[in-house]
């Protein structure tokens, strides 16, 4: 089976490398997002570039290119091979999955996801599509809509890390399948531990795994599925309920993402090169339906040279607040819940001095 990894087209790479463009200011910027989004009804489509300043890395950098060019992802079909060999994938994924989710985990939304809570509170965003899987939408959301499904104001197009499931459709909590991987490896438990109290924890993909050098992954156990071994059967194949390349997204997924941009009066996307074909092709979807469209990301893009395309090139933590507040006005003040939003939020961390790859000990 050949199954490649999405990208950005080397001739869109290429042009935006000699590219002599002029970017706007951050307060042009504001006035031009404001005045898109003040009509309301807007569905917003967000990428890993929104949860940069959280802690969680995305794939590519500014050039557009991955920032790992040794980057290599474990597709769908080899996460749920029952042989030998996909038995040794899923040690590899499950090993650098279980050092990576904590960060993801642990981490705190950001000032991008409290300024787009703020527009989802107000209803001038009904509708958000995410293509991240670390949770942290939902967490920006909960101190206004606690009781509310949430699942009914963001859709995660490529799903969560906070479940996993086996191939017979047991599903448990992702931090309970943590414990069960931790009691079938305490020298890796250990491992894990010691990261965390020295505070050497790795940074995280945005798959939820970390980069691991001078590492036998034999060692590692991926166990069985309790609720199969109550049914009588033996099956490690557990993944967690993430889309992996190769993958199909879910039919009802992919209809809701439709739905939800057919019934938009507008588009703007947030953070993403839209490099992935199931988030491409909703700005696709969006331009055909004539929907007025607007990009806020840093670096080049899929999208890059549609026609009927807006985008404007500055980091989203530079202007999204301050859309915020020029869109309520008074009310930043006023509504205390306003008010907690736009205060709310973790800052971009520092750059680490030493950003190589963890080496496990012994």
């Amino acid at each position: 089976m050949r199954v490649s990894v999405p990208g950005i087209p080397q001739a869109i790479l290429s042009a935006a490398a000699t590219s002599t463009s002029k970017q706007i200011s951050p307060v042009t910027a504001i006035e031009r997002i404001a005045s898109f989004l003040s009509p309301g009804n807007a569905t917003v489509i967000t990428g890993a570039g929104v949860s940069v300043d959280s802690g969680i890395r995305a794939y590519r950098g500014q050039d557009g290119r991955y920032m790992n060019p040794n980057y290599k992802p474990i597709f769908y079909h080899e996460l749920i091979d029952e042989t030998e060999r996909g038995y040794a994938f899923r040690q590899r994924y499950w090993l650098r999955s279980y050092l990576g989710y904590p960060p993801v985990r642990d981490a705190l939304p950001n000032t991008t996801h409290y300024a787009l809570a703020a527009l989802q509170y107000k209803g001038v965003v009904p509708r958000l599509i995410t293509q991240n899987v670390d949770g942290l939408h939902h967490k920006s959301l909960r101190d206004v809509w606690s009781s509310t499904n949430l699942e009914e104001r963001i859709l995660e197009l490529h799903g969560t890390l906070h479940k996993v499931h086996c191939k017979h459709g047991h599903t448990v909590d992702r931090q309970i399948f943590q414990d069960w991987l931790s009691a079938a490896n305490p020298q890796w438990k250990e491992y894990a531990d010691d990261l965390e109290r020295t505070g050497r924890q790795p940074r995280t993909n945005p798959d939820g795994d970390v980069v691991l050098e001078g590492v036998q992954y034999s060692s590692f156990m991926v166990p069985d599925c309790p609720s199969c071994m109550l049914e009588g059967k033996r099956n490690s194949v557990h993944k967690p309920e993430v889309i992996f390349f190769g993958e199909s997204i879910r039919s009802e997924v992919r209809e809701r993402s439709f739905a939800d941009v057919e019934q938009g009066d507008r588009l703007f996307i947030v953070g993403t090169t839209l490099a992935t074909y199931s988030a491409f092709r909703l700005l696709k979807h969006a331009l055909t339906l004539k929907k007025p469209v607007l990009m806020l990301n840093v670096g080049p893009t899929r999208a890059d040279g549609i026609a009927g395309l807006e985008k404007i090139d500055l980091p989203t933590s530079a202007v999204l607040r301050e859309v915020v507040k020029a869109l309520v006005g008074i009310q930043a003040v006023e509504d205390p819940v306003i008010k907690k939003m736009l205060s709310s939020g973790i800052m971009k961390p520092p750059e680490d001095d030493d950003d190589r790859a963890p080496r496990a000990a012994g």
